[in-house]
């Protein structure tokens, strides 16, 4: 006989299957519903707050939307110039890049035995290729890129309209979860949305203090755009161990390029090594702590999962609704085998 946790757990499965397949199917719907929460979820706390001291509802629900897109607003034009300038560089680097790519080529097709003709009807085959599928490309691209515009205008309206409309959401969910009455169910739902608020509050502080450290180590070692590539690396270490390799890349590529010497790439990989170490067992257990972190397997799951439902927005969305997930576990059976496997 199957213990009772994992009857249960079995029992479940063709029900996951099932949503699985219906976050597959409505992706186009559920990816800008799905920010939105999130992003309520962030700015419910402090419309709370300023409900409490009198301020009309929807009057508070703009003021701290308004806030948080001046902040984002901010680190998005931070980030744009930084781009700007490193777009200014790149003309000095693309030059070496190509006389690189060619001494490359010269020594493959050394070794390979291509003549110097074989290796350009090669090369000017790359190059068709290439633009052909830019251009079998470019439309799809732009009409995607279209559909994402439309449906990130419609995102402050769906967070202005879940907050409003809270407490008819609440009613409605403990219509469909009737094993908790009405006071556990928002007992739990403000625990858990006071420990998330607080946890991305924490993450702020956490890339905040990784990407100045990584950009006060790239510009010791005199690598140009330092706040640039030290913020997205910083956002990248979201990703278990992955994330910083690909946000290492960059600069790895543009210190060898620019020095002419291992020296400085080598540099770069003990700047991101030395801050990750020092943002996992020092920065993040301070700030943050361990509530709502999730071990790095399982971190790594959801986030091919995510990635491969959703594309990029799955790989954002899915860990912190699978770290909520855990919160809600832990509170009700903290013994359950998911929450096991979920444990950091």
């Amino acid at each position: 006989m199957l213990a009772s946790p994992w009857k249960n757990t079995l029992q479940l499965t063709p029900g996951v299957f099932f949503l699985l397949a219906l976050l597959y199917i409505g992706q186009k719907l559920l990816i800008p519903l799905c920010f939105a929460l999130l992003i309520s979820l962030i700015l419910f706390p402090t419309t709370r707050w300023l409900e409490d001291r009198g301020w009309p509802k929807i009057l508070a629900i703009l003021s701290s939307l308004s806030v948080l897109g001046l902040l984002f607003t901010g680190l998005i034009i931070l980030l744009v110039q930084q781009f700007n300038q490193f777009l200014k560089s790149w003309p000095k680097m693309q030059n070496k890049l190509e006389a690189a790519v060619g001494e490359m080529s010269h020594h493959a097709g050394t070794v390979l035995g291509f003549s110097d003709l074989e290796k350009q009807e090669w090369i000017n085959s790359l190059i068709t290729n290439f633009t052909e599928y830019l251009l079998n490309w470019l439309p799809e691209s732009l009409y995607q890129t279209a559909i994402n515009l439309v449906l990130i205008l419609l995102l402050p309206f769906y967070v202005i309209l879940m907050l409003y409309y809270r407490s008819m959401l609440v009613k409605a969910l403990h219509q469909i979860i009737r094993q908790w009455s009405f006071e556990e169910l928002k007992s739990i739902l403000d625990d858990s949305i006071h420990t998330y608020f607080n946890f991305i509050k924490g993450m702020a502080v956490v890339y905040l203090i990784v990407g100045i450290l990584n950009s006060v180590g790239l510009a010791l070692l005199g690598i140009p755009n330092a706040i640039l590539f030290g913020f997205i690396a910083s956002i990248l270490t979201f990703i278990p161990y992955v994330g910083i390799t690909i946000g290492a890349l960059v600069p790895i590529t543009i210190s060898w390029l620019l020095y002419d010497s291992l020296l400085y790439p080598m540099g770069v990989i003990a700047v991101f090594a030395f801050v990750q170490v020092l943002e996992a067992n020092v920065i993040f257990p301070i700030v943050v702590g361990h509530r709502l972190k999730i071990n790095a397997l399982a971190s790594i799951v959801v986030i091919v999962i995510g990635g491969l439902l959703w594309g990029a927005s799955g790989m954002v969305l899915f860990l912190p609704f699978v770290a909520i997930f855990k919160l809600v576990i832990d509170r009700v059976n903290h013994e359950h085998p998911v929450a096991t496997l979920l444990q950091p």
